[in-house]
């Protein structure tokens, strides 16, 4: 008799604004058993990727794309991406059940459903089961007034993630978690709202939402998804999601990548992170590294930042790829890499092995420590 067609694999869209918390939300996911046989695309934004190494262990079924945005120059690449999984399962070379794509903190949620749902062989193969949009409580005001990508993620989610309501101040903390949650029903009233220091955001409560449904959204969906499927069938290059630089959404926004070959001293580091924070702290949309700190250089530390909150760091217990220098990528808005890059370089340069070259420091016209005079 002959076999019927294999049938469509869930596939979750993960999204949320830049340090949101979603690689911590995956890491919890993909390690329960509920989720076992779950493959995992990585997109991320800057010449270096991290999330990937922080999905822990390491996967064979964990695909990176870096270097883009999926929003912006990437769509192809998803598309090949996921062609590609599904020809390595139909011969036998992995195993899964279910997909999930986190998709960069900048991205446009919109490009990513539209190739989802409309693309004729993926159609096919996979079932868009729902869109989990992760939202920080912390800064969640100023982020949906500034950007509109953050917008855009809330409206399109069938469950929204609240995360750090416990980063909060305590006297502020209920005030200020009723009106994150009336904006984020303004923009969705139909999604869940599901906070994650109360345990809600696991599995049972985050898969099988059903088919992605635009008319239980606001309007703005609906609109956003034609003008993508309308913008789908012109010429590459020939509407503006194509003109983005790979590395930038626009001309205020630059991703970069800080390395250094040897250890450095845990001072040293403190020292540069706490003056990077009151230097250009607003400007940091996301600051995410791993660090070889000269003093355990055998058990690197891996750091998180959003603007002026820096999370507390953690320590892994072996590198987890081959590449053991340090690496930090820096996303933020009207900061160039020429602003920090030097900063960085001044604290490498160390007369003593447990602090900078003052000298250094103090000729370096990016720290206001008055000159030499002080």
């Amino acid at each position: 008799m002959k076999q019927g067609p294999p049938e469509p694999i869930p596939f979750t869209v993960l999204t949320g604004f830049l340090g949101a918390g979603k690689t911590s939300l995956l890491n919890r996911l993909i390690h329960d058993p509920a989720l076992a046989e779950t493959a995992v695309i990585i997109n991320e934004l800057g010449e270096i990727g991290l999330d990937h190494l922080l999905v822990r262990p390491v996967r064979d079924d964990v695909v990176l794309m870096q270097s883009g945005c999926l929003c912006c120059t990437l769509r192809g690449d998803l598309v090949e991406a996921l062609e590609q999984l599904l020809r390595d399962l139909d011969n036998g070379r992995v195993s899964f059940r279910r997909m999930i794509l986190e998709t960069t903190g900048l991205a446009d949620p919109a490009p990513v459903l539209q190739t989802a749902m409309a693309h004729p062989y993926l159609v096919q193969r996979f079932r868009l089961d729902g869109v989990i949009t992760v939202v920080d409580a912390v800064n969640a005001g100023a982020t949906l007034d500034q950007h509109l990508e953050s917008v855009k993620q809330v409206a399109v989610a069938d469950r929204i993630v609240l995360t750090k309501t416990d980063l909060l101040p305590a006297a502020e903390r209920e005030q200020t978690v009723r009106a994150v949650r009336a904006r984020l029903r303004e923009l969705n009233p139909a999604a869940p709202i599901l906070e994650a220091v109360a345990g809600e955001a696991a599995p049972q409560n985050l898969i099988g939402c059903g088919l992605f449904d635009p008319e239980r959204k606001i309007a703005d969906v609906k609109r956003w998804l034609a003008e993508e499927a309308y913008a789908a069938q012109l010429p590459r290059g020939a509407h503006e999601h194509h003109h983005h630089d790979r590395n930038r959404h626009d001309d205020r926004i630059r991703a970069f990548t800080l390395t250094a070959d040897t250890p450095i001293p845990g001072a040293s580091f403190e020292m540069f992170i706490d003056l990077l924070r009151s230097l250009h702290g607003p400007k940091l949309l996301r600051l995410k590294g791993i660090v070889k700190i000269a003093e355990e250089p055998d058990l690197p530390l891996v750091i998180h930042g959003v603007q002026h909150i820096l999370h507390p760091a953690v320590r892994l217990e072996r590198w987890p790829d081959d590449d053991q220098r340090t690496r930090i990528v820096l996303i933020t808005r009207d900061l160039p890499a020429g602003e920090v890059t030097p900063l960085f370089d001044a604290f490498l340069n160390r007369s003593a092995p447990d602090q900078p070259d003052r000298a250094a420091l103090l000729d370096n016209p990016l720290i206001p420590f008055g000159g030499r005079d002080r």
